[in-house]
């Protein structure tokens, strides 16, 4: 029996988002297409009656993550009231629940070697997301428009995953609870 286009369609979205989580919880080339599919509830056999390789998937998987930590990032901005609309942006990105939560958390974070590693199309759905982060902090800045505001969020972006990835890779719980709240203090009290 033959799946309708929203079926389909449904199931590719699905596996797009299984992808997105296996790879920043696992890694790019530690998630097998057997682990992905398995994530998303199929078996591997359908795979390729979704995408022409694994590098599809990875492109569609990469950009579907960086959508969704830009939502939770503009969330975080909209709920802080009086305060600068970054700082919301700061608190949800260097908090330890995002540091224990590689596989919906941010890509970059998780997956930035590989990513810069990756095929040409794996770098440009990374290389647009991370423009459209840029844009998002650079449009909650004080002059939005300006130079110096998408200056400073290359800064902020640049400075929240060196933080969070530094945070992950110690095993002290106190010494990367400490990064995270240097550096939270650092971006959110201007140093």
């Amino acid at each position: 029996m033959r799946k309708s286009r929203a079926e389909t369609a449904a199931t590719r979205e699905r596996i797009v988002e299984a992808a997105a989580g296996e790879f920043r919880r696992n890694g790019i080339g530690a998630t097998g297409l057997s682990n992905l599919m398995g994530a998303a509830g199929l078996t591997h056999g359908g795979f390729y009656k979704h995408f022409a390789s694994k590098e599809q998937a990875v492109a569609e998987a990469c950009a579907y993550a960086i959508e969704e930590i830009g939502e939770t990032l503009g969330a975080a901005m909209d709920k802080r009231g009086a305060k600068p609309a970054l700082h919301g942006a700061v608190n949800a990105y260097l908090s330890v629940d995002h540091r224990d939560n590689a596989g919906a958390g941010c890509p970059f974070a998780a997956l930035g070697a590989e990513l810069a590693r990756g095929s040409e199309p794996v770098r440009e759905a990374a290389s647009a997301g991370l423009e459209g982060l840029i844009a998002q902090l650079a449009a909650r800045h004080a002059e939005p428009g300006s130079a110096q505001a998408s200056t400073e969020a290359v800064l902020t972006l640049s400075s929240m995953i060196g933080a969070l990835v530094l945070s992950r890779i110690v095993t002290d719980d106190k010494r990367s609870r400490d990064i995270l709240k240097q550096m939270r203090l650092h971006l959110t009290q201007g140093g």
